[in-house]
């Protein structure tokens, strides 16, 4: 699923849910192959910290929605996933899961191996989704109204760490002018989890080229103080993130995927109407917005290189 520049940016800013359903056929997750950057950054992510990125609440069983994930991932992609209900198979790896048992399969990438391996044995397959796709994973439970469960590598700025367990309010409790978020919070949970697929993007603008954002491994970095407009944008990366949920009713929970893409700004904003979207959207944000996500002291200079763009 790619990024929708022109449903997601436009004026004035809000910080709001922002669902939409998913188109007829629309997929949902996005395999990796050996090479991959977004496997190279997972997979360093899983050696280092996974302690970091592998969490579940104390008692919450994750085994249902997990091969729930699985039966959708090979149903999606099954030439790259493969699950019988009991071995997940990721064949672009060449590594499967049975049980807590890891298996190798032809062409075996062996720092995969090694790294699964490392894994607490409850946790592989887990870590064999993590990096067969490209998407991150967390559990919405509506019962309990909490994120019980999370594989996270490339969070955006956020410690999965401090997230897992916590309400819906809690986990959204330091985003910027989020009153419209927590209202929404018990009715959304609800949604996402009934019939029906739904999708959400986010954006921002960072000084940080990296799809790994953890703030403890690495922390925002500050804009140049003395760069111009032009060279402040050529410093400038396009973050966004393509958020989707996989229902499972069943259960009362829902899966919840996040895709990070990261590129350099001049590229990301193709023509003169991006430019001129992207310009009224970072003009209409609040100070509040702006200083969550790190945007203070770019503003000014990046609305004058926008505008620049946009009357070309």
């Amino acid at each position: 699923m790619a990024f929708d520049f022109d449903l997601a940016v436009s004026a004035p800013f809000r910080m709001q849910p922002g669902l939409r359903r998913l188109p007829v056929g629309a997929q949902q997750l996005t395999p990796l192959r050996p090479g991959d950057c977004v496997l190279q950054q997972k997979l360093a992510v899983l050696s280092e910290h996974a302690a970091q990125a592998l969490l579940a609440s104390p008692g919450f069983d994750a085994q249902p929605a997990v091969a729930a994930l699985c039966a959708h991932a090979a149903s999606e992609h099954p030439t790259a996933f493969a699950w019988d209900g009991a071995q997940g198979q990721a064949l672009h790896l060449g590594w499967a899961v049975y049980g807590d048992e890891l298996l190798p399969l032809p062409g075996a990438q062996t720092q995969i191996g090694t790294c699964l391996d490392a894994l607490p044995a409850h946790s592989r397959l887990a870590g064999l989704l993590a990096l067969a796709f490209a998407e991150d994973f967390a559990i919405v439970d509506v019962d309990s109204g909490s994120i019980p469960w999370l594989v996270v590598c490339l969070p955006s700025h956020w410690a999965p760490e401090t997230k897992v367990g916590r309400s819906f309010a809690e986990v959204h409790a330091a985003v910027a002018d989020n009153a419209m978020l927590i209202a929404a919070g018990a009715q959304l949970m609800r949604l996402v989890a009934a019939d029906g697929r739904w999708e959400r993007f986010v954006w921002s603008i960072t000084p940080h080229p990296k799809l790994d954002a953890h703030p403890v491994r690495c922390p925002r970095q500050a804009w140049p103080a003395d760069a111009t407009p032009d060279q402040l944008a050529a410093v400038a990366y396009w973050r966004t993130e393509c958020q989707t949920f996989i229902p499972l009713p069943e259960l009362r929970q829902a899966v919840f995927t996040i895709r990070v893409e990261v590129q350099a700004l001049a590229r990301a904003v193709g023509n003169r109407e991006q430019a001129s979207r992207l310009h009224a959207a970072l003009a209409s944000m609040s100070p509040a917005v702006l200083a969550y996500r790190g945007l203070t002291d770019a503003q000014g200079r990046l609305l004058e290189w926008l505008a620049v763009q946009a009357a070309r």
